[in-house]
């Protein structure tokens, strides 16, 4: 499905070297901020207090997090847990007050406001459990990354397989470096966010190489650069719908799904955005640049099946 088609090839790659030299300054100053500030990490890998706590009726989250707020304590977590009468409250370790102490502070304010509110449980996550979730999560980042090279380099080729996975961290930095420059509250589903931007980016990676190879199928008089010019042009309209339509329902949960997704939500905002930038700018010029050529991905002898040229049907598939 199309809205609408260009017909005339549009240049990318005469700008390829431009935007690029502009991602690997994007790229250095995330890792400089990564460097210099560091990630402002959430409860789950810094340690803190945990509390389950239940009403008679539905409570208004807000108004927990203003008397929890007026308590003195900052990066409170308070979302509703299975049902809108159960809230689970996520407090950062205080130096000076214990785990009960902070318990105790916090059920004295939501008692004063709702006599019906009952603590169901209360933990303290230790600061080793934090270490163990942020070395699951590396480990986790890892084989993603392993996984998408294995699957790129057998689908297509091993240099798809470095631009693809080059294009990928470089949206994966970015977006760390955004939380580190602005000290956003980097959490579980946050981490969740950025595995999942692999995930996306890769496949636009994918859509565009197998219209690239489709290409070099069906345009045996084009050059390198003109193929990889057509393929990205002949998937636009399949980009913005599929996009556009992602980023709809991410922004919905942006500006309705209140503090518990917001920084969950902003992560995929800004790995969907640089993830269609990658894949065609850097994933598309890097395997040009490494030189990716017909023979690389048609084999001769007979063992492929030649792409009928009148085709409709021959390149990616929505």
């Amino acid at each position: 499905m199309e809205f609408f088609k260009i017909r005339r090839d549009i240049p990318f790659m005469r700008h390829a070297l431009v935007l690029n030299v502009i991602s690997a300054l994007t790229f250095v100053a995330a890792v400089f901020f990564l460097t210099t500030r560091g990630l402002h990490l959430s409860v789950e890998f810094t340690g803190g207090t945990l509390m389950e706590v239940s009403y008679a009726q539905a409570v208004d989250l807000e108004a927990l997090r203003g008397g929890i707020a007026k308590l003195g304590y900052k990066d409170v977590q308070v979302q509703n847990f299975g049902t809108a009468r159960d809230v689970l409250i996520r407090m950062p370790a205080v130096k000076g007050v214990s785990s009960g102490q902070q318990s105790e502070q916090v059920m004295a304010t939501l008692k004063a406001a709702d006599a019906s509110a009952t603590l169901r449980r209360n933990e303290f996550v230790g600061p080793q459990v934090g270490d163990e979730l942020a070395l699951d999560g590396l480990k986790a980042l890892a084989f993603v990354v392993v996984g998408i090279m294995i699957y790129l380099a057998l689908r297509f080729e091993w240099k798809f397989a470095v631009a693809a996975i080059i294009a990928n961290l470089h949206d994966v930095v970015i977006i760390l470096g955004f939380f580190a420059f602005f000290q956003w509250e980097f959490s579980l589903p946050v981490l969740a966010a950025v595995l999942a931007v692999l995930g996306y980016s890769v496949n636009e990676s994918v859509v565009i190489f197998d219209r690239i190879r489709e290409n070099f199928r069906r345009l045996r008089k084009m050059e390198t650069v003109a193929i990889i010019d057509n393929a990205i042009t002949s998937t636009i309209s399949r980009t913005i719908i599929t996009h556009g339509s992602t980023q709809l329902m991410v922004l919905s949960m942006l500006l309705f799904g209140g503090p518990t997704l917001h920084y969950f939500a902003l992560a995929l905002t800004i790995g969907i955005l640089f993830g269609i930038y990658s894949s065609v700018f850097v994933a598309a010029a890097i395997a040009m640049w490494l030189g990716v050529k017909r023979e690389d991905l048609i084999k001769t002898g007979g063992a492929r099946r030649e792409t009928d040229p009148n085709d409709p049907n021959a390149g990616a598939v929505v």
